[in-house]
């Protein structure tokens, strides 16, 4: 097949690489969309979208399939009692999230790309291309040999753009799995249950119930594993024991039985963003393959969709300095957030008491709900844009508590380190790339 030449490629046309080639088509760059699926397709998710992500769909004038909006969120101690957080509007996102399953939402933001201007391919990211020793596309599993000025990862986190141009260190990563299923219940609030599989002995995550769209609800059931993936399997072998759990609390319906429970699938996440060099040169890492989930709670749509529209706009703005500046908006965004809350995700998994401990802190009787504003901000990452008040000021005393603690752990000093000034480009050495 003839080769073929972009202004950028995308691989992975989830809600990072569809955003980010929809903002590079919008600003008339050549874009190639590539993915592995045909759309549309299931994927492994809580199906929520935060505040930020709904402002940045309104900013981008998406339209959205259909939806639950929801607002506020209870968290489900250890021991059954309930803390209610709010969910208030910011000055620079709104009070609401929505759920959408993703093959309907993922679908809609391809769709949207393409019809932008981005040109779509069926196909895996197999051969790299080289151009005097730097990454300059793919040939893809049906054959096409599609090069670019600008390669954007945006294919998940076990990324094969990020594995080829020698991106990540797989000893430091913090490495998550998830499963989730459906179940028809129609559930009105998300619920984020924090489980002692026996007593004082933590759950090194947490398992969640979310409204979903016509009735049905996502039960899921997520946990952190560090750098051992053979601990990932933990997620299915403990799933059923979960369900019993939430049925024992009634958080799900009594009337359901556990067979009503369907559509299990399970997914990899790399969280909190350590371990991964998220631009060099002309390859930039969105979403998932860039780590940008929040290693405290979970969520990463919003997070995807705001690292795809950065990394268009650095790539509009002019592909030579596209890295570094991708890299600074890193380090302003979220940065501040990660750089307390992964070295607090790391010293916390391997400590199950500790874990249970604090579970049972936050939601002990009057402790939670003095806590509950200044909680929901900080642990969904809404301090930036939060609105004046005493729940703004206790998120800002969290956060600043967090750094200063964490400042001295090998994880917290992997920020400085990894978001400082971009290096050289990536430069393919055999059949690795190495950064020289």
């Amino acid at each position: 097949m003839p080769d073929r030449r972009y202004d950028a490629l995308v691989i992975g046309a989830g809600p990072a690489g569809s955003v980010a080639a929809l903002v590079l088509a919008r600003g008339g760059a050549r874009v190639a969309l590539v993915d592995k699926a045909r759309f549309p397709r299931d994927k492994a998710c809580g199906d929520l979208v935060g505040p930020r992500g709904v402002q940045l769909l309104s900013d981008l004038a998406i339209d959205t399939p259909p939806i639950t909006t929801v607002d506020d969120m209870v968290v489900v101690g250890p021991t059954g009692r309930r803390v209610h957080l709010p969910c208030h509007p910011g000055t620079t996102y709104p009070g609401y999230a929505f759920a959408s399953p993703r093959a309907s939402l993922d679908a809609t933001l391809q769709e949207a790309a393409i019809s932008a201007g981005a040109e779509a391919f069926v196909g895996r990211a197999s051969e790299p291309l080289l151009r005097d020793t730097t990454l300059d596309g793919f040939v893809l599993s049906g054959g096409e040999r599609v090069h670019a000025d600008v390669v954007i990862g945006a294919d998940g986190a076990s990324s094969r753009v990020a594995d080829v141009a020698g991106l990540v260190d797989a000893t430091r990563v913090l490495w998550g799995f998830a499963l989730r299923a459906y179940v028809d219940d129609p559930v009105q609030v998300p619920h984020i249950v924090l489980w002692e599989p026996a007593a004082w002995r933590g759950f090194p995550g947490y398992g969640w119930l979310f409204p979903g769209v016509g009735g049905r609800a996502n039960v899921g059931l997520g946990l952190g594993v560090l750098s051992d993936r053979k601990a990932g399997a933990r997620a299915a072998q403990d799933f059923d024991s979960f369900l019993e759990h939430l049925w024992r609390l009634g958080v799900v319906d009594a009337h359901l039985a556990p067979s009503s429970v369907r559509s299990r699938l399970g997914g990899w996440l790399k969280m909190g963003m350590v371990g991964t060099t998220p631009a060099r040169g002309r390859v930039l890492l969105v979403g998932d393959a860039a780590g940008l989930v929040n290693p405290l709670q979970g969520e990463g749509i919003s997070q995807a969709m705001q690292s795809g529209r950065a990394a268009a706009e650095a790539v509009l703005a002019g592909p030579d300095a596209a890295a570094t500046q991708y890299r600074a908006h890193l380090a302003s965004a979220f940065t501040p957030y990660q750089s307390a809350a992964a070295p607090a995700h790391a010293a916390l998994l391997p400590r199950p008491r500790a874990t249970a401990a604090l579970g049972r802190l936050l939601t002990a009787p009057g402790v939670g709900r003095m806590i509950a504003g200044g909680w929901s901000i900080f642990w969904n990452d809404l301090l930036e844009g939060a609105a004046p008040g005493p729940a703004r000021t206790l998120a800002s005393v969290a956060a600043r508590v967090g750094r200063a603690a964490m400042a001295p752990s090998r994880t917290h000093r992997w920020f400085s380190d990894e978001l400082a000034p971009s290096g050289p480009p990536a430069s393919v050495v055999g059949h690795r790339t190495a950064l020289i």
